[in-house]
């Protein structure tokens, strides 16, 4: 069986990949080869790399509103890539939804939630946490569809570490004080 922390890795590779192809579907054509490809391969040729230590693979399935990622054990497959029934036992298996937020009135319960929460912050502990704040409100209203104070730890690294230095443009005040910000944040959520 995979560790956790391998499956919660696979599972961020694959979304950066995911959100690089996605970016540069939005982003103006240029000439010459397309870098974002090449970055996106990275990502899950990374995320392959880690679950062929544990003799696993990644395959992605998707619906009509969302997206999973599966990861299951190689021997599952025969030397196509086709599964054989005979040898899957589904108690092997990992699956993480990618995409798709389920029910609308959900995704707006939580978006209003965070916004109240990173709203709190800013009365409470002024612009420069309020702005941090109300970003990590984006990432999880939009990339987990879930409240603030529900983000695992690896979800939250991958907001410092991913989302944030690529999508909230912050100035040196505000980077600094990311982490911090965070913190207080998480707690305010928690509180709730």
């Amino acid at each position: 069986m995979l560790p956790d922390d391998i499956r919660d890795e696979a599972e961020r590779l694959t979304k950066l990949a995911r959100e690089v192809e996605q970016r540069a579907e939005h982003d103006a054509p240029f000439d010459g080869d397309d870098p974002t490809v090449s970055e996106a391969d990275r990502y899950r040729q990374r995320r392959d790399e880690l679950l062929a230590d544990y003799d696993y693979v990644a395959r992605l399935r998707s619906g009509d509103t969302d997206t999973h990622l599966v990861l299951h054990p190689d021997d599952w497959t025969d030397e196509e890539g086709t599964v054989v029934m005979e040898r899957v036992d589904t108690d092997e298996a990992i699956e993480r939804q990618l995409s798709g937020t389920g029910d609308g009135d959900n995704w707006h319960a939580v978006e209003e939630h965070n916004r109240a929460v990173a709203d709190r912050i800013e009365r409470e502990h002024g612009e420069l946490h309020g702005y941090n704040a109300h970003r990590l409100a984006d990432f999880a209203g939009n990339h987990y569809a879930k409240p603030i104070e529900q983000l695992t730890p690896p979800e939250r690294r991958e907001f410092i570490t991913d989302y944030y230095p690529r999508n909230a443009f912050p100035d040196e005040q505000q980077r600094a004080a990311l982490e911090e910000s965070v913190e207080l944040t998480v707690e305010a959520a928690e509180s709730t």
